[in-house]
């Protein structure tokens, strides 16, 4: 009967700790802090604003078509346009935007003013725009420049400034689930010796026990089977440290200007042959001119807050880009290049031995590889890191188990035919080919 009443004793105590972790892991951990709330959103219809034209249409005729030349708020290749529909009057805007060659060639002072004052360089002519069209660009050139959000001081649990919970309440759980089991330990002990003496079996007294090491070294099949397995795992982990030596995979090093290749590569998918334009003609893929960051970033000198992350605020990437813009020389307000330029030192990631030869132009136009074969998910990356080990294990398997595409490949139109009667197969890999032989990659 006591053996009994012990052990509900441990089950109620069992389950009572997992009711009250439950209880509590429900309401201050997976509940995340209610987040303060802005007293008032100041919602202004910018669409009225802006003679009825539409601002969504508006963003994608401004992205499309004068977003090469012009900034919302800022100088670029021509003049901010916020504000241009209460400077200017709108019928002349008309004209201008549809054909500012012809109204400069009219005498009109206003278009001459604006086309002497940038070098006169004519605006492109857009006679294919309605005026519905050019209302609803300045329904989006017009809207007020957004304030940033003031950061959230929200109090969480922990009282920590942005809500969250401390590592002082994770590890103060922990101390309580360690004692916890602790006394449930201590409970069960007790319950099975109780449940010893009601059935009348003796047990051993602490004395009289052989101690466990003793014990171990007494059994010979026990010392030889452990000393068997150390053996064994040393041998394995100094085998698998020294084939590790000068493999670099998930090397990432810190550049002297942050590239997001998730950012130009993802989200503006622009293909990696368009910087890295000699992988397709050269041994090497090469590091771009910065001449080819500034075909684009003469215009863009600032990024979406879509762009943003976690770890880096629009702010970082905006910092990035003066970065560049003060290694190539360029001053942003004049337009112009100042000549006062300074190199670059950026950090090779991929980098195999010298006794290793590797020709880009022969994976890349005569093969057909993809870069994200060797690269791995490159749009995916915000910090450009080594994603394949690049060992020559690696390499091999890829010859053995690729098939080579000779699909509208004049280069394999030949050796196709032949080997195809060789093996007598359609479909043949690298190493078919000799891929495997030492020369093909060692000098």
């Amino acid at each position: 009967m006591k053996q009994v009443k012990n052990r509900n004793s441990a089950s109620k105590l069992l389950i009572l700790g997992t009711v009250f972790l439950f209880t509590f892991f429900n309401t201050v951990i997976a509940q995340e802090p209610a987040q303060d709330q802005p007293v008032e959103a100041l919602e202004t219809n910018t669409e009225e604003a802006s003679s009825g034209g539409d601002v969504a249409q508006g963003e994608k005729l401004f992205k499309s078509l004068c977003a090469a030349c012009h900034k919302r708020y800022k100088k670029a290749v021509g003049p901010a346009l916020f504000g241009v529909a209460d400077k200017y009057d709108r019928q002349w805007i008309y004209k201008w935007v549809k054909n500012s060659a012809e109204l400069i060639a009219s005498g009109d002072q206003q278009a001459i003013a604006i086309w002497e004052e940038y070098n006169k360089v004519s605006m492109n002519a857009f006679p294919q725009l309605s005026n519905a069209d050019i209302d609803n660009i300045l329904a989006y050139v017009m809207e007020p420049k957004a304030e940033p959000a003031a950061a959230n001081t929200t109090v969480g649990v922990s009282g920590q400034t942005g809500g969250g919970v401390s590592s002082d309440v994770i590890l103060g759980i922990l101390a309580v689930v360690f004692l916890m089991l602790v006394v449930v330990l201590f409970l069960v002990n007790k319950t099975l010796r109780s449940f010893a003496e009601a059935n009348n079996i003796e047990l051993p007294k602490s004395e009289e026990r052989t101690p466990l090491w003793k014990a171990f070294v007494q059994n010979q099949f026990l010392v030889l089977v452990s000393a068997i397995i150390l053996l064994l795992a040393s041998g394995y982990f100094v085998y698998g440290y020294f084939m590790q030596v000068g493999v670099d995979q998930g090397y990432a090093p810190v550049q002297p200007i942050h590239y997001s290749h998730r950012i130009h590569a993802g989200e503006n998918q622009i293909e990696c042959k368009y910087c890295h334009s000699s992988a397709r003609v050269s041994k090497h893929s090469g590091i771009p001119s910065l001449n080819v960051c500034m075909n684009c970033h003469k215009s863009i000198s600032e990024v979406a807050e879509t762009t943003a992350t976690e770890e880096y605020s629009k702010e970082f990437y905006d910092g990035e880009i003066q970065k560049l813009y003060k290694a190539t020389g360029w001053d942003p307000a004049s337009q112009s290049y100042t000549g006062d330029t300074q190199p670059v030192k950026w950090v090779r990631i991929h980098n195999l031995p010298d006794f290793a030869y590797f020709n880009h132009s022969q994976h890349v136009s005569v093969a057909g590889v993809a870069c994200q074969t060797c690269h791995g998910p490159v749009e995916e990356m915000e910090i450009m890191y080594q994603n394949a080990p690049l060992t020559m294990g690696w390499c091999i398997n890829c010859h053995r188990e690729t098939n080579v595409n000779v699909t509208d490949n004049g280069y394999y139109e030949k050796i196709h035919k032949e080997l195809s009667k060789k093996y007598g197969v359609d479909k043949f890999t690298a190493a078919d080919m000799g891929g495997l032989e030492c020369g093909k990659c060692h000098y």
